[in-house]
């Protein structure tokens, strides 16, 4: 589970004590919270839909960049989230006052699409990071749950393998479910040829 450490602490504080130990860190409603490590699955399955994204934006010719490191900051309750995959535009990223030392964005036009693949951890990426990005307004907002950690009511009953997508229509999320062999819809993507099995077995 998540380990939470008993300290308050507003953004420049929690970016003064990050510290340099190879652990992930967030800041979640002022409280810092250590992020589980990942397992060589999870890490598969970042590795092959950062290529597969990044492949799309460099066909297409879009100015988009997948930094290692970078920090989401959501403005209305002092929250700062780490995203497994974050595609930044890079042209925005001038207009970012946080971006050059920081390396943290807080505009929805830096940020076409986000990608959380589910840990132990679920309930941020399903409630907490879907709330917060939604009113953020990040356009796309992918949950990729290859492992189905999630409760029932997203993974279904009994739980399956699921990909929600989040697309951001007139301020709200609509979502999408994928599984098995359908095809991913992807509103910024439209060529990704991908099924959901095929980004769940790339956890192998």
């Amino acid at each position: 589970m998540t380990q939470t450490l008993p300290k308050l602490a507003t953004f420049e504080q929690f970016i003064e004590w990050y510290p340099s130990n190879g652990v992930r860190y967030e800041l979640h409603k002022g409280v810092i919270v250590e992020m589980p490590p990942p397992t060589g699955e999870h890490e598969n399955v970042v590795g092959f839909l950062a290529a597969q994204i990044a492949f799309q934006f460099l066909q297409m010719g879009l100015p988009f960049r997948i930094p290692k490191t970078a920090f989401v900051k959501i403005g209305s309750n002092n929250s700062i989230y780490s995203p497994d995959i974050l595609v930044l535009n890079h042209d925005n990223l001038v207009n970012e006052p946080l971006w050059s030392k920081q390396s943290t964005v807080i505009q929805a036009a830096s940020v076409p699409i986000v990608i959380e693949v589910v840990s132990t951890n679920w309930r941020d990426d399903y409630y907490d990071k879907f709330r917060d990005y939604e009113e953020m307004g990040i356009p796309e907002y992918w949950i990729v749950d290859y492992a189905a950690l999630g409760g029932k009511r997203f993974t279904g009953n009994p739980k399956q393998q699921t990909i929600t997508i989040c697309n951001l229509v007139d301020g709200d999320y609509q979502v999408n479910v994928f599984r098995g062999d359908n095809v991913i819809v992807s509103p910024l993507f439209a060529q990704l040829e991908l099924t959901a099995q095929q980004i769940f077995d790339s956890a192998l």
